[in-house]
Order: structure tokens, then sequence, then C-alpha cells
């Protein structure tokens, strides 16, 4: 089953809707992308996913590819956030116009920092739009690093599961096999998982808006330790830290938007969302 109503899925980087491609053909969203999936190559993944897309019947949205990938990295570790409040109010003004019923978006995992901020970006585009239009949001995430049927007992009822046939599988993964900057991740992501995996589609709420305002699940994040090594080989400059970079910009967000970050937050960020896990640096297949 899929929830009704108006949906918009919102990702970090082009690609990442290859995990819920069955949601994607029965619910037609609107999609939003916050980079444009170059990473350290400069080339855009973009036309790839306008492929995805229209295969599927989803339509491209207001905000699309706005930031490269290391635009977006220089703007954590700088603490630009012009052009960040810009994407949240682009967002709400999207989500407000659209009359969006829900939204389906990365989660916040610790595993890529991009991947990270797209979900603090939703979290308060999401809250800013309920404010505005007194309307409530379903909110839901999807696993990209993890296995992609995982959901903690206590969000498995309020979780959006959509069981694929085979045909629905084998139109997923030829879909992932053809976009051809995720190829490998693509195979890495079969080998570690297997491709039964990649039949169920579980589409998880968040229960709390403000999650990782305060602290993470686990810290240091996964992406410290890894730009750690980066830095160390010569492939990099800095490491984007959690408590440096990222906790004091999204701080720094929320305000910038009128948002309250306080432990009293307004009863209006208390909504049902759904969180999902993302696999990969810059992006992930299936």
């Amino acid at each position: 089953m899929i929830t009704p109503g108006r949906a918009a899925l919102i990702v970090g980087h082009p690609g990442h809707e290859l995990r819920v491609y069955r949601w994607l053909e029965l619910a037609n969203p609107t999609v939003y992308v916050l980079t444009d999936g170059s990473g350290h190559t400069g080339r855009s993944r973009l036309p790839s996913t306008h492929k995805v897309l229209s295969d599927a019947g989803a339509t491209p949205g207001t905000l699309f590819g706005s930031f490269s990938d290391v635009d977006l990295y220089d703007a954590l570790l700088t603490g630009q956030h012009d052009r960040l409040v810009c994407a949240i109010r682009t967002l709400a003004e999207a989500l407000s116009q659209s009359e969006a019923d829900y939204v389906v978006a990365d989660a916040l995992e610790g595993f890529n920092p991009g991947h990270d901020l797209c979900r603090f970006l939703v979290n308060a585009a999401i809250a800013l739009t309920q404010r505005t239009t007194h309307r409530t949001l379903r909110n839901y995430d999807f696993l990209l690093d993890g296995s992609p049927s995982a959901c903690p007992d206590h969000l498995r009822a309020e979780a959006m599961t959509l069981e694929l046939t085979e045909d629905d599988l084998a139109r997923k993964i030829a879909a992932a096999k053809d976009y051809p900057e995720l190829r490998e991740e693509t195979e890495s992501a079969l080998a570690r998982f297997g491709g039964a995996a990649f039949r169920t589609e579980c589409l998880r709420p968040v229960l709390d808006a403000r999650q990782g305002l305060d602290g993470m699940e686990e810290e240091p994040p996964y992406y410290e330790r890894y730009g750690e090594r980066q830095v160390a080989a010569g492939h990099y400059d800095h490491v984007i830290r959690y408590r440096t970079h990222v906790q004091p910009l999204v701080h720094a967000l929320w305000q910038a938007v009128g948002l309250s970050v306080g432990l009293n937050a307004a009863p209006a960020l208390a909504f049902y969302t759904t969180v999902t896990i993302a696999s990969a640096l810059t992006g992930v297949a299936i």
C-alpha cells in the first residue's frame, strides 16, 4: 500500500530515486534534487535522473540540482547559508503551492554529510510549510546504506511498505543498471544484499522534525572517519565534522527561516514523518 495523496520526493543526489523506484511509479511524485551529483568528476548526473523520472512517470520540481557537490561541501565547511536558506524557502513554497500531502526524502544516518543536510533541509521546509499553511504534511524517508527492508519495530505500523512483484523488481534493477554513473554502486549493492532484498521498499515515519539538531545517534558519524582517511590520503584538505560544521549551520538555517530550535519546539513541528537511510558518499543505486 502507498499513502494516498499528492507526493513529493526530495533527495540529496541524483540517483537516490532508484531505491524507491516502484513507489516512484505508483505515486508519480514531484521530485526535487539538491545537488547535480557531480562529485569530484564535475559531470552532472541530472540527465540520467531525468530519464528515470520520465520512465517512471514522475515530474522534476523547481529545485533540481541547484548545487554542485563541491559548492555544498564548501557551504558546510565555511558556514555559508544564504543559498541553503533559499533552498528551504523554495521547497516550502513548492510544497505549499502543490498542496503536497506527504514527502519522502533521504534519511539522517551519518553516512554522507550531503544526505544528512538534505534531511535537515527537508525537515525545516516541512515545518515552515506547516506553519504557514496550517496543514499537516506526512514525512517519510528511505534507507540507502542499510538493507531496504530494515525498519525499527516502533515505526513499522506507520511505515509505508511495498512488496514488489518479479516484474516490478526486474524493472527496478534494469533502471539502476541503465544509470551509467551508478553502475558500479548498483553492482556493489546487489553483491552486498542480493537482488531479493530490493523487492521491499520501506518508507518509515520520522517522528521528530528536530532529529539531529542536538546530537547524532552515533558520534562521530561515519563521514568524519571516512573524511579523515581521505585527508590523510591527500584527496581533500579538510574533514567535515558534525559538531564543528553541520550542527551550527543547521541551527542557523532554522533560525534564519524563523523556526524554533529550542527544546520546547512549537507544536506544529511535532508531525509524523518517515525516515529512510542512504547508502553512498555521492549517491547510491537501488
